[in-house]
């Protein structure tokens, strides 16, 4: 009875938002058991610091990462020594974690974030506590605007939805943070059938090639994938869709781009000025605590001179960064020239969004502050798409879907039916050599080579040629009806180009085709006859013709 009405008390105490366990670090108990922010203005300056990255950098792990290269520090509290002194050091991923987490900093109490449980196990009672948190709907106790916060609460529930967003692997409904790879839209797309998230998925030679799957049921029925697509023109169709929204506001773009460029630096800068006043106050104080010492006494004094050294140091140390950051911030931010190219791109949204210097990670974060989710589905050799963008608006479109082996890399129709008419005239070895003078090219832009054909025709089901095939079709070359006419190859060719001897060649370089009903025209015949009787003849009766 004693346990229960002493944790109703304490409930009772909470309800009223009097309960104060422990105060997150940049807030201080007051004597009158509220809670303030700590009056350090380089605590509150660290904990915005924190807040103003996330908004910026949209993950947790890119904040830590951004804290870790700038070596930016943190305030934390040093546990267990008297009135909670304040420690600054790297953070790691929990720390800011439970900055971005906790309801205090939104000026909220709450108690009740996670549930307990009791069971029985061995005949004896046992409470645990839940990992997970709990929804703030099922939260005991919530009381807004209890104290003054760093950040509003609707900014802190943007923060949690967007933390249980990146969260990968967790949810059907999560988008999943931005990770690596080439595609745009990994995690925007939602199955139009089964109302699940489309995976990515990456093939090729380097993971250069992009696949989105519905995997549907396939892992509880045993049944195929609900739908799946290639995934680049489908990327650029959406990618092209989201720059014609932005084309009004390129040049706001630009013009904030330029703001961005000259403030880049001045979070570390504000950071390292609190920084160094912090290491002056603590650098004095070892000084004055060095002087109230009996010199006689050295052990005493041996080791607040070692002290007073070290903030000594720490202090030019910091003194130095922040004069090294202050000559590159002094530099001329942007030049005439690149403020131009930077106002001409703001212009043409389309060539900034292709420029090499830009980073698959920034398209995707635009892509993804303006659109919330993408539906789609496969209707015959279409995709039938619903965007759904920030709020609330709806935009319908179509994009054709690849059929089954059109790639990238797949050798144009018009060289396939070049290879199919050409195989049944010359073996695979000719066949290369031709598209080779012709100027054609593999679906990878290399050279023909035997194989190269020859995979070509098992792809597309063509025969290889065989020996004789021609000559079975009544068909001739150019040379060899040369041979049945008497005739030198250049006075065929000739009669060839006049229009007297019908023939057809498929492409520059390969062979002129001449069927032998078309050799056996009497107005062929007469020709070379004629064209034979005009050879210059020698009068020595021993030479004999050159024949060619």
């Amino acid at each position: 009875m004693f346990r229960q009405r002493s944790v109703e008390a304490m409930r009772q105490k909470a309800r009223r938002g009097d309960l104060h366990l422990t105060v997150a670090v940049g807030y201080v108990k007051t004597d009158d058991a509220r809670v303030e922010k700590d009056p350090d203005r380089r605590v509150q300056e660290g904990i915005l610091l924190v807040f103003r990255k996330f908004a910026e950098l949209q993950t947790v792990r890119q904040v830590l990462l951004w804290f870790r290269q700038e070596n930016v520090l943190v305030p934390s509290v040093i546990q267990g020594r008297g009135k909670r002194p304040i420690e600054w050091k790297a953070p790691v991923y929990h720390t800011l974690h439970h900055i971005l987490t906790n309801p205090v900093y939104a000026g909220s109490y709450a108690y009740g974030r996670r549930a307990t449980r009791v069971m029985i196990k061995d005949g004896r009672k046992r409470v645990t506590r839940d990992t997970l948190r709990r929804n703030s709907k099922d939260w005991e106790v919530l009381i807004h605007d209890h104290h003054e916060g760093y950040i509003s609460w609707a900014e802190f529930e943007r923060n949690q939805h967007l933390i249980a967003e990146n969260a990968n692997g967790k949810s059907y409904m999560g988008r999943g943070s931005i990770r690596r790879g080439e595609a745009l839209l990994p995690g925007l797309f939602r199955c139009g059938r089964c109302g699940r998230r489309l995976h990515i998925q990456y093939s090729g030679k380097g993971g250069n090639t992009q696949r989105y799957v519905c995997r549907g049921t396939f892992g509880d029925l045993a049944v195929g994938n609900c739908i799946g697509f290639g995934g680049m023109r489908v990327d650029r169709a959406v990618a092209q869709e989201v720059l014609e929204r932005l084309q009004p506001l390129g040049i706001e773009a630009a013009l904030r781009a330029m703001e961005a460029h000259t403030q880049r630096h001045s979070d570390k800068h504000h950071q390292l000025e609190n920084s160094i006043k912090q290491a002056q106050y603590e650098a004095a104080r070892a000084r004055r605590q060095y002087d109230a010492v009996d010199p006689d006494n050295r052990l005493v004094a041996g080791e607040l001179e070692r002290r007073w050294n070290e903030k000594l140091i720490q202090l030019r140390d910091l003194e130095i960064e922040l004069e090294t950051l202050s000559t590159d911030r002094d530099m001329p931010a942007l030049s005439t020239d690149d403020r131009a190219r930077l106002m001409k791109l703001g212009s043409d949204l389309g060539q900034a969004w292709d420029n090499p210097s830009v980073s698959t990670e920034t398209r995707k974060k635009i892509i993804r502050l303006l659109i919330t989710e993408i539906i789609v589905d496969i209707v015959d050799d279409t995709l039938a798409i619903i965007i759904h963008w920030q709020g609330g608006d709806h935009t319908r479109m179509t994009v054709r879907k690849n059929k089954i082996g059109q790639t990238r890399w797949a050798v144009e129709a018009d060289v396939v039916d070049l290879v199919r008419a050409l195989a049944r005239q010359l073996p695979d070895l000719s066949i290369a050599a031709i598209l080779n003078r012709s100027g054609k090219r593999t679906g990878h832009g290399a050279s023909w080579t035997r194989s190269h054909v020859c995979s070509l025709r098992n792809i597309h089901g063509i025969s290889v040629y065989r020996e004789g095939e021609r000559v079975e079709r009544g068909e001739r070359t150019l040379d060899e009806a040369a041979d049945i006419l008497k005739v030198s190859r250049a006075t065929a060719y000739r009669m060839v180009s006049s229009g007297v001897l019908p023939a057809r060649q498929l492409c520059t370089g390969a062979p002129w085709i001449v069927r032998i009903s078309d050799l056996q025209h009497d107005a062929v015949r007469h020709e070379a006859d004629a064209r034979r009787s005009r050879r210059p003849r020698s009068q020595d009766l021993v030479q004999n013709p050159l024949l060619l």
